[in-house]
């Protein structure tokens, strides 16, 4: 190949398919939109109390007994992992007017859950460490791709200082959410019904926000309780334990209040409420948190489109796009929407990044 293969977001997709590029000498280019790597996994410290460990706002969990791509290279990465703490029992609230319920989960009620330690940003930094210096170029947010009469290709971007930047490439990989590649223009055009098919494709994750109240200890474990709860009062809809390993403790949940509701009441209320609600269903303690995490996934413009912001009904259906017109063979689909088994899940990012690599070589 003359030109790189140009690969636009350094989340995990992004990554993989350039560390499975680069391991067979093909040069690449990762252009990523934010300063930092990861995409929608994000995984924060508390602010001044790096002592109380890391928290994922963004995806939390995977299944080894069925995801059986990530187990492989969590080994591959030598990554230590441990299983999601679901003994005791959890918690139902059908309203905020009667004490929440406690029901016992069978031993074999599900799957098993396991964590990275350190959380999932600890895989996303394996694959980056697999990547040569200077790789992912941070800031450079993709606007245009065309492709001359002669076929050669140029992606070009617009840097965080304003200024532009062209580049040939070979091919281009498109490792973000559908909706978002829909935004880029291309010259000579898609195929009309690909990118309605792009604009309907919901992004997984981008219409939820995720809370997550730290404490010094997991004291609802003292109690017998195991951190999940269910709730049709809210705020939180469903709820985990989110600890670490060891140490402190920590509580997530899920949002079932929508976007536009979280948007017109403004955090701070938002998160007066998800304390209210940790207050209800835990105890009192539940009150002397160490700080409280917010991601609001539909605030954040390089994760969602204002369509993102609709709740979702129903699972989505995930694949790869249809006919590609003149772009075939020049254009592939990566990112976890683009995967038909595992779409949603860390599982389907890294399945889409090795079909994208396999297509690519052929």
């Amino acid at each position: 190949m003359d030109n790189p293969v140009v690969i636009i977001g350094a989340g995990l997709s992004g990554l993989r398919a350039a560390s499975l590029l680069a391991a067979e000498g093909i040069e690449c280019r990762v252009l990523e939109a934010r300063d930092r790597i990861g995409g929608r996994v994000m995984t924060e410290r508390v602010e001044n109390r790096p002592d109380l460990g890391k928290f994922d706002l963004g995806p939390t969990w995977f299944w080894p007994a069925y995801e059986r791509k990530i187990a492989e290279v969590a080994e591959e990465m030598k990554l230590d992992t441990f299983v999601q703490y679901n003994q005791g029992a959890m918690l139902v609230e059908r309203s905020r007017e009667e004490a929440p319920a406690h029901n016992m989960l069978p031993a074999d009620a599900g799957m098993e859950s396991m964590r990275f330690t350190g959380g999932v940003q600890a895989l996303v930094d394996a694959v980056a460490t697999t990547l040569p210096d200077e790789m992912v170029e941070f800031g450079k947010r993709v606007t245009r791709i065309r492709m001359e009469v002669d076929e050669k290709i140029t992606v070009e971007a617009e840097k965080d200082n304003g200024e532009k930047d062209s580049i040939a490439a070979s091919s281009v990989i498109l490792a973000l959410p559908p909706r978002l590649a829909a935004t880029i223009e291309f010259s000579p055009d898609l195929p009309s019904s690909l990118v309605t098919g792009l604009e309907s494709k919901p992004t997984w994750m981008a219409g939820q926000a995720k809370a997550i109240a730290v404490y010094d200890r997991p004291f609802w474990r003292e109690e017998g309780l195991s951190g999940f709860a269910m709730s049709w009062a809210g705020p939180l809809q469903e709820i985990h334990d989110a600890s670490p390993e060891k140490g402190s403790g920590a509580l997530f949940g899920f949002f079932g209040m929508p976007a536009e509701s979280r948007r017109e009441l403004g955090e701070d209320e938002v998160l007066k409420l998800v304390e209210n609600q940790l207050v209800r269903l835990f105890g009192s303690r539940a009150r002397e948190m160490e700080t409280i995490l917010y991601k609001d996934w539909t605030e954040d413009a390089e994760t969602a489109v204002a369509a993102d912001s609709v709740p979702l009904q129903d699972f989505p259906v995930y694949g790869p796009p249809g006919d590609l017109g003149t772009w075939e063979k020049k254009v592939y689909f990566a990112g976890t929407e683009a995967d038909p088994q595992f779409g949603g899940h860390l599982e389907g990012a890294l399945q889409a990044a090795e079909r994208v690599v396999r297509d690519l070589r052929r």
